[in-house]
């Protein structure tokens, strides 16, 4: 066997440059790159070496032959050549991958097939000893791959994919690939600000792939050092003398490395299930003295390293693949973006994201910017300096007021330096607290700017309608420029944004765009913080939908109406519990109650009914299809001390109105447009069915009784035969208080009475 290989190392799209420096450095000569892999000679010691300290590759692949073919019986004889008889032996298993296409292969299943019968057939002994399939933990695997009518036959020494370290046995929903966290933190240069005893921090870690990759950076241990199986032990041609020599310099740099003072490196997670899973990797790996991690929010995060050190700070931050997706996840890039100009200065700083559009949103310009793949997703890495220059903000500041910045962020700095002091108790004195560095919010663009200014003037002239009325909850802007297509609600201090998709006809980026500029401005316009923003996206769409279950947060706020007090969910439906259009029928509802028998039809979370019972109403009776929103009414009513004489049925309406004999002197049905649930037989449509379902109303109305009937379906026409057998009086006008007067389709409203 020959003393040089050729040697292929296969690694993600975009890391080829990074991995073809690695891998020379690790011994590979005539490297050359190729789309998702390098080639280059090297000698077994240097197989061996990048398979055991290589970061970024995915396979070491050790070129066995290189052979024309034409086709599938090229094929077959040139792997029919081989001395197999050289790298396995005969009772042995394997498994084959073959790659490209050509030369009249065009199934990849079928050209590993030739492969495999090839090698069997080299191999299969007078007593009917053969190779066996095995495609989870073969002996060896074989690669073929077809280029341009060439086949280049390798064995895979790796085994298993080198990104599969072994630390990570748990992980979150989107993690990156370890050899993907290792690019990154070379790209964003952490190599040589460990060499340098600089600290690092991760604000959304996630199980801590970052950290691990960093700590082992740090701690010059090989990723693969703890790697129990390899593509090479049943290898014929393996030197395990030479394996065990460069795998104990491996574990003597390890302990070495470990043995210094450790680096401070820490993570912050907020979602609390992701803690200890991150705190088992770390320990997997061997770094739990190094490496400790925290639950916290972005909006929270502060590192603070016990000396005066600077470092990086790197992320992933989670990014959406569709447009509402993204518009959510903004105020999370801005947070970040304050959190690094607030208490990151003169740290670096890498964010690695699929949604570009989203980081320039965190008022800081990058100074370089790399592409990446992560798996079938472009993404960009942006490396930001963390310094006042490099801060995007609203206004221009003077020479003097940068120069001024500097002195702060210097006095701040040598503060932490000085050694510190300690009381006779031994307990340390804290200096005296420098003033932080004035950090502006990030500049609005003109649109943006344009919009802030009509949510101000909108809250300004309704802010005093609601405080005259004691209203908690209104909408302050519906869609009243075209072009920024959002309603924006409040329920006391919580802003509730519903994004109304754009028309296909509309440039999807030019959307976007205008949505992040909406959506910037929203916090500053309202003066609220952008932790109390929720943001929805509604699609146009018929039926029920915006019942079904968004989210599973289960956090309830209180708000109050007309002297009644409701429980809204802002996050896991797309409508909240109370609809703030109908506000008021709901207070002419209370007006009329009491010592009345009141009837809520597809009632919801039964607002109406609490409202009907705060005006005395006699008793009250609730029908739902569905339980989830019968609780949250039964909360409604209990809330307000009105669980006596409170009935509440589940129930198809049609169905229960059948078989109901009961009478009532006031009744209130607001119809959902459409639909279709599993709890009911066959479908209610709003306009096919209002007929058949107001004749069945009525019928329960006692004398001098009073039916009120309402729905949001745009192009809804009432029956005209209706009004032949009933008093029917549209008082449309009459429901929509000012927040609602600039949309006046909004809904649509009756008040029935038998004749």
């Amino acid at each position: 066997m020959s003393d040089r290989y050729e040697l292929f190392l296969t690694c993600p799209k975009g890391l080829e440059g990074l991995l073809i420096e690695e891998a020379v450095g690790l011994g590979l000569e005539e490297a050359r790159e190729h789309t998702s892999a390098i080639r280059g000679s090297a000698d077994m010691e240097t197989a061996y070496r990048l398979c055991l300290w290589s970061r970024l590759a995915n396979r070491v692949l050790l070129v066995l032959k290189r052979f024309p073919m034409k086709d599938a019986e090229d094929l077959y004889q040139g792997v029919l050549d081989v001395d197999w008889q050289d790298h396995m032996v005969a009772d042995g298993t394997l498994a084959v991958e073959f790659s490209g296409h050509g030369s009249g292969i065009d199934n990849t299943h079928f050209g590993a097939l030739k492969v495999k019968d090839a090698i069997v057939d080299k191999l299969r002994t007078p007593t009917g000893e053969r190779p066996s399939i095995d495609k989870i933990s073969p002996d060896l695997r074989i690669h073929l791959r077809l280029d341009r009518g060439e086949a280049i036959l390798s064995l895979d020494l790796s085994g298993h994919s080198l990104h599969q370290r072994g630390y990570r046995l748990q992980q979150g929903a989107a993690p990156l690939k370890e050899n993907l966290a290792a690019a990154i933190l070379i790209r964003a240069g952490w190599p040589r600000i460990a060499a340098e005893g600089g600290a690092l921090a991760d604000p959304m870690c996630g199980v801590g792939t970052f950290l691990v990759e960093a700590g082992m950076i740090a701690a010059d241990m090989a990723p693969n050092l703890n790697r129990v199986h390899w593509g090479f032990d049943a290898w014929l041609g393996h030197v395990p003398a030479l394996w065990k020599k460069l795998h104990q310099e491996a574990s003597a740099r390890a302990e070495a490395g470990l043995a210094r003072p450790p680096l401070w490196i820490r993570g912050y997670e907020a979602d609390p299930r992701l803690i200890q899973p991150a705190r088992n990797n770390i320990e997997r790996a061997g770094l739990s003295e190094w490496i400790k991690v925290y639950q916290g929010e972005v909006a929270t995060f502060e590192p603070r390293p016990d000396q005066n050190q600077k470092g990086l700070v790197i992320c992933n931050p989670p990014y959406g693949e569709r447009l509402g997706d993204e518009a959510s996840l903004l105020y999370l890039y801005q947070n970040l973006g304050e959190r690094l100009r607030q208490s990151c200065l003169n740290w670096e700083a890498a964010v690695f994201t699929g949604a570009p559009d989203l980081g320039k949103r965190m008022g800081i310009r990058s100074h370089k910017q790399y592409s990446f793949w992560n798996g079938a997703l472009p993404c960009k890495l942006l490396l930001i300096k963390v310094l006042p220059d490099q801060f995007v903000t609203g206004e221009r500041r003077t020479p003097e007021q940068r120069q001024l910045e500097r002195e702060q962020a210097e006095a701040q700095a040598q503060a932490v330096a000085e050694a510190p002091k300690f009381n006779k108790n031994g307990n340390p004195i804290k200096p005296a607290p420098i003033p932080a560095p004035v950090v502006e919010q990030a500049r609005l663009s003109e649109g943006g700017q344009m919009f802030a200014n009509r949510l101000q003037k909108n809250l300004k002239q309704l802010g005093k309608w609601a405080r005259r009325e004691g209203v908690d909850c209104y909408r302050v802007y519906d869609a009243d420029m075209p072009e920024y297509s959002l309603a924006i609600d409040l329920y006391h201090d919580w802003v509730h944004v519903q994004e109304y998709a754009a028309p296909k006809s509309v440039d999807p980026e030019k959307a976007q765009a205008r949505l992040f500029d909406a959506l910037a401005a929203i916090p500053q316009a309202l003066n609220v913080d952008k932790s109390r923003v929720i943001i929805k996206r509604r699609e146009r769409q018929s039926g029920t939908k915006q019942y079904e279950r968004q989210s599973a947060q289960g956090q309830f706020t209180e708000v109050s109406e007309g002297g009644v007090k409701l429980l809204v969910n802002l996050t896991d439906y797309l409508d909240t519990g109370l609809f703030l259009d109908h506000r008021p029928m709901r207070l002419r509802i209370q007006k009329e109650a009491a010592g009345k028998r009141f009837l809520n039809l597809f009632c919801y979370t039964a607002t109406a009914s609490v409202h009907a019972a705060k005006g005395g109403a006699r008793t009250t009776t609730s029908v739902d299809l569905s339980k989830t929103y019968l609780d949250w009414a039964r909360r409604n009513l209990s809330l307000n001390g009105f669980s006596d004489k409170n009935r509440l049925e589940q129930g198809d309406v049609m169905a229960w109105l059948e078989t109901c004999r009961d009478e009532f002197d006031l009744i209130f049905i607001d119809p959902p447009t459409f639909s279709n649930s599993k709890r009911m037989e066959g479908v209610f449509d709003v306009q096919r069915d209002h007929v058949q379902l107001l004749d069945l109303a009525v019928a329960r109305l006692a004398p001098g009784g009073v039916l009120y009937f309402s729905n949001n379906f745009r192009k809804f026409q009432l029956d005209e035969h209706l009004a032949t057998r009933y008093a029917v009086e549209e008082i449309s006008a009459q429901t929509l208080d000012p927040d609602f007067a600039r949309n006046s389709k909004i809904h649509r409203a009756w008040k029935i009475s038998a004749r």
